[in-house]
């Protein structure tokens, strides 16, 4: 059986919550005294579409207790998202800075989350019952435990928590090798936080990364999609056996020829590779957030019980549209989505 969710209740997104700073690549920022700003973080980006699509939704976070974190709350509850788990503590917000133009992954990416509120969290200091009061489904990413040791733990926490409690569960796999620097490789941590996991999303090269599933060297330099797709369906099976409770896995592959995009997913569940059209593109405007967009339309349609194929197609069309939209967050309506949705021949 695939997944299946009881109606109503709330999606709970669970992460750091980021400001990030977008300096230009020339430097005009310095002769202008003007510097970009976004509202975001991976959890967030989900917890924002996901409420500008009609799911209840709640955000877990941790911020100083102040009057700028007010307003971001305030800003928040303005996008009908439920802040009431909130926890407040700490001394600061975390940032990051990001060329304009440039991507996670790249090197004009500069952290500065050390000492932030919620990289401060540990285990034992949260209410369980108040954060999941309501709530259906709880979504994480590997971000959080890549911050430090007891966020990890806090993570492992939560997850029994809400497991306990019959709750879903949803990881995004995202790699940022630029934030496991406390002496722990990602196979080492995120293996036990897998296994509470029923939908599980990535890449086959973040599944190598973090569940030590490995991907054959000709995979990754074919360049062909059918083998992708193949590769995608074996890992997707492997991850399965290795972790009984995951009842689906999503594959997103993005390929960055100069300024063209070439992007595609796949969708395995109930013993089925489903796979999206390939979207091309020559005119990206924003590619923070396209992951995190997938991730919400994948919790969209499953929260709306369609069909995999159609719960694919949404999450994909939602995805490849972030990508001309600036911002962490996407702007774009279930209908603009559903307008923007192509299938194969």
């Amino acid at each position: 059986m695939g997944l299946q969710v009881e109606p109503g209740g709330s999606v709970l997104s669970f992460g750091e919550l980021l400001i990030r700073f977008c300096p230009d690549g020339d430097g005009n920022w310095l002769k202008e005294n003007s510097l970009k700003f976004y509202l975001g973080g991976a959890e967030l980006n989900v917890a924002t579409a996901l409420a500008l699509w009609g799911v209840k939704s709640k955000y877990f976070t941790a911020l100083p207790d102040n009057g700028m974190s007010n307003q971001v709350l305030s800003l928040l509850e303005e996008k009908n998202i439920d802040t009431s788990a909130v926890h407040f503590g700490g001394k600061r917000i975390g940032t990051f800075y990001l060329t304009t133009g440039r991507d996670m992954k790249n090197d004009a990416l500069i952290y500065d989350r050390a000492g932030s509120s919620f990289a401060e969290l540990g285990a034992g200091v949260i209410d369980w019952d108040k954060v999941f009061e309501g709530v259906k489904w709880f979504h994480f990413s590997a971000i959080c435990p890549a911050l430090s040791q007891n966020v990890a733990d806090l993570c492992e926490e939560a997850l029994a928590a809400a497991s306990e409690r019959g709750i879903l569960i949803s990881v995004d796999l995202n790699y940022r090798a630029k934030l496991w620097q406390y002496g722990k490789s990602p196979k080492e941590v995120m293996p036990s936080l897998a296994k509470y996991c029923d939908l599980i999303m990535g890449n086959i090269w973040a599944a190598e990364k973090m569940l030590d599933i490995p991907v054959d060297l000709e995979v990754t330099e074919s360049g062909q999609k059918s083998i992708y797709l193949k590769a995608a369906q074996w890992s997707s099976q492997e991850i399965m056996k290795q972790y009984p409770k995951c009842r689906a896995v999503a594959n997103t592959f993005r390929f960055d020829g100069g300024k063209d995009i070439a992007y595609y997913t796949a969708l395995y569940t109930d013993e089925h590779l489903y796979h999206s059209f390939e979207y091309n593109t020559d005119a990206v405007v924003d590619k923070v957030g396209s992951g995190d967009c997938f991730m919400a339309g994948l919790i969209y349609g499953y929260y709306n019980n369609l069909h995999p194929s159609d719960t694919l197609a949404f999450a994909t069309a939602a995805a490849f549209e972030k990508l001309f939209i600036a911002g962490d967050a996407t702007h774009s309506t279930v209908e603009e989505i559903k307008q923007a949705i192509q299938y194969e021949n």
